[in-house]
C-alpha cells in the first residue's frame, strides 16, 4: 500500500515551529530597532538645518516602509504558526501537495509550492 504523505510529521512541524519562532524573534528585534530610529529621528529634527529637512523626511519614510514590511513578514510567520498548530503547515494551498522541506526552510511562511507559484506568474 503506497499512500502519499498528506502532511508533515509532528517532529517535522516542531522543527519548522522552532525555525519560525527564531525568525519571528529576529524580526521583532529589527522592528524594535527601526521603531527606535524613527522615534529618535523625530526627536532630533530640531538639531538640523532646514536644508536637511527633506532628507530627514525621506529617511523617516524609508524606515517606516521597512518597519511596515517587517510587520507584514511577522504576520505571515504568525499565520504559519497557526497552520502548524492546525497541522496544515506545508501543504500547498493550490495543489494540496506537500511543499518541499527545502522550500519551507528557505521561506518558512510559504503557502505555495514552486510549481503553483510558477503558475501564478
Amino acid at each position: 500500500m503506497n499512500e502519499d504523505v498528506v502532511r508533515y510529521s509532528d517532529s517535522d512541524l516542531a522543527e519548522f515551529k522552532e525555525l519560525i519562532l527564531t525568525k519571528l524573534a529576529k524580526s521583532q528585534e529589527e522592528l524594535n530597532f527601526y521603531q527606535e530610529q524613527i522615534k529618535n529621528t523625530g526627536e532630533g529634527e530640531n538639531n538640523f538645518n532646514n536644508l536637511e529637512d527633506g532628507s530627514i523626511t525621506l529617511e523617516r519614510e524609508n524606515m517606516n516602509q521597512v518597519a511596515s514590511r517587517l510587520l507584514k513578514h511577522m504576520q505571515h510567520l504568525e499565520n504559519a504558526l497557526i497552520r502548524i498548530e492546525n497541522k496544515t503547515y506545508g501543504i500547498c494551498r493550490e495543489t494540496g501537495k506537500l511543499i518541499p522541506k527545502e522550500r519551507l526552510r528557505a521561506v518558512p511562511h510559504a503557502t505555495l509550492s514552486i510549481e503553483a507559484k510558477a503558475k501564478q506568474k
